[in-house]
């Protein structure tokens, strides 16, 4: 099988994109599989890092206010697509695979109008704006949520179907003992915190972050706490956590980006993180008690209200990031390490874990193509 599979800016549009190529190659370890992105993204990084081609294609949102940068992004609108159907024909994909992102609108477009099979993936719960551009053209349209369906235009509901979220295959094999035990983190430390704000970063999620290790895990050495800044805001994390002298505690360290976390989420007693679909079907299949900060900069606020399900189930901890502090901070991580409520989030959170995405993904995607021939 040839794919093409699309989608970029962010990881929670790359990371689905990775396991459902992920899924194709374990099925038909033939496949011969190539990615789509701009240049401007994270896939830049992930992409190669899982062994996999990766080309590009520039496009650009436009934005809402007045812009001179709005000029290049029409123009990109208008040349991208031709680019994306020289691309299409040199490679004459069997099937096309997008995962949101602008990037997703050139590519999947040309694809519907060569009359290649296409496929998406949204894993918000409301659909992103390549999403709902694309809809009516594609043949399939993979959702996580139920009430996602509602969110498309009733002409193009009959295409789309509930899966899930695709996860690597490292988040439906892993376990806490096996993974602390590989980190180095058995009988060396009693708990472990993973904490980040997203691929990008978040500037309001390191500065509290950074205040709960200088008040709190520094004072906790039996408490190993990583930390992930984000491409963006890494060089000021790093600067502020030097500044603070908290490299000089072994159990405390940042990085810019997690490239295992399957294996660190597993092994990690607490989690706090954004609300991002993807984040959370990751933390439930994993049953992670979890700390949930949404990001307040999204569509609908979607993120919050994903998060308020989860927390009026007793499946997770939220706290806004507009009443995010210090001292709130601490005291939910400690209550959620330390008290009954961290237990009953961790039991609770698997109610919402979907382990089959893949298996039907594979099982439309193939039978799409075997349509086609």
């Amino acid at each position: 099988m040839r794919v093409i599979v699309t989608g970029g800016g962010t990881s929670g549009h790359v990371n689905p994109a990775l396991a459902i190529a992920n899924t194709i190659k374990k099925n038909i370890p033939e496949s011969e599989i190539i990615f789509v992105g701009t240049k401007r993204g994270i896939e830049n990084k992930l992409v190669p890092k899982e062994g996999y081609k990766l080309y590009h294609v520039e496009v650009r949102g436009i934005k809402r206010s007045l812009s001179l940068s709005n000029i290049k992004s029409l123009y990109l609108a208008l040349t991208s697509p031709i680019k994306a159907r020289r691309l299409i024909r040199e490679f004459a994909p069997d099937i096309v695979i997008g995962t949101g992102g602008y990037v997703c609108w050139p590519v999947m477009k040309a694809a519907a109008d060569m009359k290649i099979p296409t496929v998406l993936h949204e894993s918000n719960s409301i659909p992103g704006v390549a999403i709902k551009m694309l809809a009516r053209y594609v043949d399939r349209i993979f959702v996580n949520f139920e009430a996602t369906i509602n969110k498309f235009p009733e002409d193009c509901r009959s295409k789309v179907i509930r899966v899930g979220n695709p996860l690597r295959p490292e988040f439906l094999t892993l376990d806490s003992q096996s993974a602390k035990k590989e980190l180095g983190i058995t009988g060396k430390y009693d708990k472990f915190i993973l904490s980040c704000g997203g691929s990008m970063g978040a500037e309001k999620i390191n500065e509290a972050v950074l205040s709960l290790m200088k008040e709190y895990t520094s004072k906790h050495p039996e408490i190993l706490h990583l930390h992930a800044t984000g491409s963006i805001e890494y060089e000021a994390a790093l600067t502020e956590f030097k500044a603070s002298r908290l490299d000089k505690y072994d159990n405390i360290k940042i990085v810019e980006y997690i490239y295992d976390m399957p294996r660190q989420m597993a092994a990690a007693d607490l989690v706090i993180n954004r609300a991002g679909a993807m984040t959370l079907s990751e933390l439930a299949i994993l049953e992670k008690t979890a700390l949930l900060i949404p990001s307040p900069n999204v569509t609908d606020n979607h993120q919050y209200k994903n998060a308020h399900e989860l927390e009026a189930a007793g499946a997770a901890a939220l706290i806004e990031e507009k009443d995010l502090t210090t001292e709130l901070l601490i005291k939910t991580v400690d209550e959620l390490l330390h008290s009954e409520k961290g237990a009953a989030c961790q039991k609770n959170i698997k109610k919402f874990a979907l382990s089959d995405a893949e298996k039907i993904m594979f099982g439309e995607i193939k039978e799409l193509v075997k349509k086609k021939k």
